[in-house]
């Protein structure tokens, strides 16, 4: 389970900071389908074969689904999920989508904590939908000291 928060982590990282131009969409893909491949492939698979296999294969598929990501995306799914982190009750979705594109995605906080660095710090599920495919995944981030919220590792 600690490894499957921490690739969520590693998700909501690309999700909610910039990357390599012009890779962004198919890096937080890929991640996004290995968490999900992993999570799946575990509980069909039985243990950590499964797993794995479900990884390879959701990385493949996020990857392709994440190409299809562009920048007007990213901004908006930045956008969305800086805010309802920051401003959002518990359980509350907030959507974005992008007009020209027509892919769309949801930011759902659950519950707020302080860690142990004294940082408050929120649990949230996040969505992408891309020609009617939808990835999910979990994620913790953390208010920085400029008001920013930066996903950690579990």
């Amino acid at each position: 389970m600690h490894r499957l928060l921490v690739v969520f982590s590693c998700i909501g990282a690309l999700l909610l900071s910039a990357c390599e131009q012009g890779r962004e969409g198919e890096q937080a893909g890929t991640l996004i389908g290995a968490a999900a491949g992993a999570l799946l492939g575990r509980e069909i698979g039985g243990g950590s074969v499964g797993m794995v296999v479900g990884a390879v294969a959701g990385a493949y598929l996020g990857g392709q689904l994440g190409k299809k990501l562009d920048r007007k995306d990213r901004e908006a799914m930045e956008r969305t999920t800086q805010q309802a982190l920051t401003t959002s009750p518990p359980g509350t979705t907030s959507r974005w989508t992008n007009p020209d594109s027509g892919n769309s995605g949801t930011v759902t906080p659950q519950q707020s904590f302080t860690n142990d660095n004294g940082q408050e710090c929120r649990e949230f599920q996040q969505t992408v939908t891309v020609d009617s495919e939808t990835q999910t995944a979990y994620g913790t981030a953390c208010r920085q000291p400029d008001g920013t919220w930066r996903v950690v590792s579990g």
